[in-house]
This record gives C-alpha cells, structure tokens and sequence, in this order.
C-alpha cells in the first residue's frame, strides 16, 4: 500500500488541533473585496479621496535604513503631537495597530468583571466577536424603534458599556451630552468608539478631562485616508491608559511600525487636509441622501461617511444583488431588524452619480 505523504494525510482534518475556544468562535466578516473585476465600491466606509500629500512626503521621504531597528514602541512624538491637537497629556494617549486592536485590548483590560458588557444590539459586529474570543459575559440593548441608542436602557448593573458613535451601522450619532449623563451615572468603563465622529459630530475626548471611566477611541482609517496603514488610538485618563499598555507589552511592544508613525504624524500636522475631505464628504453625503429620497428610499439621519437606507417597495437584498450585477457594491446585512436595510458609503461625487443613476435603472 503506498503511504501517503504526512501532509496529505492530515489535509481536511486539522480542527482536531483546535482548542475549545476555536471551535466556539464566530468571527468577524469584513465586507467583500471581490477581484473578479472592478467595482465601485461603496460597501467598507473607506474615504475615497486620498491621504494628505504631506503624508505622502513623510512616505517618501523615509530614511529606509530604520527599517533595521524596532520602531519606538511608545510611539512618542506622534502621541506628543496627538496630546496637542486633543488638548490632553501624553500620557492619556494610547496607540495601536488600528483601532480594532484597541478594542481588542480594552476587552481584555476592562470588560472581565462577572457582569456583561452592554452595547447596542445593531451595532459594530466585532463587539459580539471580541467576547466570543476572551471569554466576556454581554447583554444587547435593543435600539429604540427608530435605531437610537436610549442611554436610560443603560442604567442597569454592568462590566462597561461599548457603543460606536455615530453608531456603525445604521449611522446615528448620540448627543454630548447624553454621554455625559451616561459617564456620570455608571461606575464601569465606557468606551465610546469615534471611528466616523470627524464626518459630523462631536467628539466625547474633551469629557475624559472630568471622567477617569470614559475612554475614547479613534481611528486614522476613515478622516485621515490611511485605512492601510492600520491605525488607532485610545484617548483617556493615564490609569486607562496604562491598563492597555500592560495588554499590549504582554502581546507585542511594537504594534505600530516606523513609516506609520512618519505618516500619521504628518497626517495629525496637517488638520487642514483632512478637514476639507470630510467637508466634501458631508456634501456628497447631503447630495445623496436627497437623491435617494426623490427615489423614494428612507434614510436615516446620517453623521457618519455612510447612510443607512431601505426602500419599501424593494428588498434590500434583491437591490444589493442587482448592484453588484452592475458593478456598484455596497453592504447587505441579513440580520434580525436591518435586514431590509443597505449601508452605503459616501464615496466621490461621480461615484455616486454612478450608483444613483444605476439605482434608477434597476428601480424602472
């Protein structure tokens, strides 16, 4: 008989290996970045304009020869320079290799109490995800019927609270001051996660100068153009902060490699920038929620770089298949109460015209 080699034998039957937790795992599905031809892609809230040409010089103009050398694993001059854009100390700031590696270390730094974490029931799938992988008790707080978060629903004994704000994804932003009230009358950690606050609302960072259990996270994937760069931060008291440094230097000291560091602190210096890319963003996003209207879509009120629709004569599902047969993607979600719904980011003008005039069709 011949004998099969050693990794043929195994093929198809490596889960034995797999630890309990594995095989209990559920995790997250990004949205589709399909190579079969080219889209416009309008489905992973990626901003369509690109980075900062000042971030485009730091690149260039990198000395390559530090790539030899670790990075520096506090990434120093670029939480100095976030510390002064944001008003606080350096030490308040925490860095990581994207923002949901951030969340991934404040679920395990701050959310393992016995009590469940809460968040909102239609809301960042990696949350569930997170809790799955470290073990973490949580409770869903449905959103009211018009997909806001109620924070009087949040009141009920906890191991924190984690929210998106504005909210991914049905885009509703929460008021300041109804963050403040939740800060106040919770004695957990609340995380409030800022990945969109840049594209219309107001950012919860100057409250952690009052609150010691507030703790903000943002990203430079969206407002700054760097989605592959892989960045986030963390914004809060220095004893939160310096719980995600004690998960960090226990997992990797050197989340955030050396050119990143020269790219985003260029992208932090030019404010400028980036503050008129999302200006754009905001206008093509008002442009095609009044689009859709005349189409006769509902659309929620939107502070994000995405809007949230359904159309009431049409499946959300049979819409996002039609698209994609013409070359448009945006995001289906076939889940309980948004499976009606499609999230559609705000990409450039003549995208949108694109998707608007291709929606026309497909509804005619």
């Amino acid at each position: 008989m011949a004998i099969l080699p050693f990794a043929i034998q195994i093929a198809g039957n490596m889960s034995q290996y797999w630890t309990e937790t594995v095989h209990k795992l559920d995790p997250y599905i990004p949205g589709e970045q399909p190579q079969d031809q080219q889209y416009i892609k309008l489905n992973t809230n990626e901003n369509p304009y690109p980075p900062s040409p000042q971030v485009i010089a730091a690149i260039d103009q990198f000395d390559m020869d530090r790539l030899k050398l670790y990075p520096d694993p506090e990434s120093t001059v670029l939480r100095q320079e976030l510390a002064r854009h944001f008003d606080v100390g350096s030490d308040n700031i925490f860095m990581g290799n994207g923002s949901d590696e951030v969340l991934a270390h404040c679920f395990q730094a701050f959310f393992k109490h016995g009590k469940p974490l809460l968040f909102p029931d239609i809301s960042y799938s990696f949350y569930p995800v997170y809790c799955g992988l470290y073990d973490i008790s949580y409770q869903t707080i449905p959103l009211t019927s018009d997909f806001s978060i109620n924070i009087n629903d949040y009141f009920i004994d906890n191991g924190g609270i984690i929210f998106p704000n504005p909210n991914a994804p049905t885009s509703r932003l929460l008021a300041l001051d109804q963050i403040e009230v939740l800060c106040e009358k919770n004695a957990s950690v609340v995380i409030v996660d800022e990945a969109y606050i840049d594209f219309g609302g107001e950012s919860a960072i100057a409250l952690t100068h009052r609150f010691d259990n507030l703790l903000v996270t943002q990203t430079f994937s969206k407002s700054r153009s760097l989605a592959g760069l892989r960045l986030g931060y963390a914004v809060g008291h220095a004893d939160l902060i310096e719980g995600l440094n004690r998960i960090k230097n226990s997992f990797n000291s050197y989340p955030v490699d050396a050119i990143a560091q020269a790219a985003a602190l260029a992208s932090v210096k030019d404010q400028t920038y980036m503050s008129d890319c999302c200006d754009r963003i905001i206008k093509t996003r008002n442009d095609l929620t009044k689009a859709l209207l005349k189409l006769g879509f509902e659309v929620l009120p939107s502070a994000a770089n995405f809007i949230f629709v359904q159309h009431p004569q049409y499946s959300a599902e049979s819409l996002y298949l039609s698209l994609k047969d013409r070359g448009v993607l945006v995001r289906y979600f076939n889940k309980p109460r948004i499976d009606n719904y499609l999230r559609i980011t705000v990409g450039t003008d003549s995208e949108i015209a694109t998707l608007i005039t291709t929606l026309s069709h497909i509804l005619d």
